[in-house]
């Protein structure tokens, strides 16, 4: 999701207040590797477009730039991520993360939810000419669980922006996917989105 500000469109980036939080050090666990690195979505597992097809870029290793908004500053180094696009302004983008232990991903995806919960607060913060309320749509039952949530965006100068935000884990796995279009709650696709995410989280291993 984009805040689109006079002239151009920028990217309302994570945690607002300023500087990027990370996890503290855990001790590894000794929990066994999963085989293989998880597997990102495919174009035609996004929630359908009425009037274009999704189209993807490759899987691709780091931070994804620009950052998604209210979770990016969070993201460490290691992330991996693939955006995704239609012929009209709706975009998408998956970022997954491998922790070296089930404890650290658990806590590494409690950190992001925290981010998210808060994340319309932070948006005005940061920029004032911006009005931003939430919703949150509930966690799903898939692997070790995903929430959901959703963030309106709206500027003094009349733009719309509607974006749907999850955070799933499969043990060491943690995946954050976005969702975004011009428009408001009433626009947003969220059983599609859900739908997506149990998708998403289930191809981490």
């Amino acid at each position: 999701m984009y805040v689109r500000s006079r002239g151009f469109r920028a990217a309302v980036t994570a945690l607002a207040a300023g500087a990027a939080v990370t996890v503290a050090a855990v001790p590894a666990t000794a929990t066994p590797p999963e085989s293989g690195p998880p597997a990102f979505l495919e174009p035609a597992e996004l929630p359908p477009h009425p009037t274009s097809d999704w189209y993807a870029a490759a899987v691709t290793a780091g931070q994804p730039d620009p950052l998604p908004m209210c979770a990016g500053e969070a993201l460490p180094s290691t992330a991996s991520h693939r955006r995704y696009w239609t012929e009209y302004d709706t975009g998408a983008l998956q970022v997954t993360v491998v922790e070296r232990s089930t404890q650290r991903a658990r806590q590494f995806a409690a950190l992001l939810r925290e981010n998210l919960a808060d994340c319309a607060r932070k948006v005005m913060e940061q920029y004032p000419d911006i009005t931003a309320t939430q919703k949150y749509y509930g966690r799903l039952d898939v692997e070790e669980g995903a929430h959901v949530y959703g963030v309106h965006t709206v500027a003094e100068w009349g733009a719309s922006d509607i974006g749907l935000f999850s955070v799933g884990r499969d043990g060491r796995a943690v995946t954050v996917v976005q969702w975004g279009q011009m428009g408001t709650f009433a626009h947003a696709q969220v059983a599609d989105f859900k739908a997506t995410t149990v998708t998403a989280v289930g191809k981490l291993y």
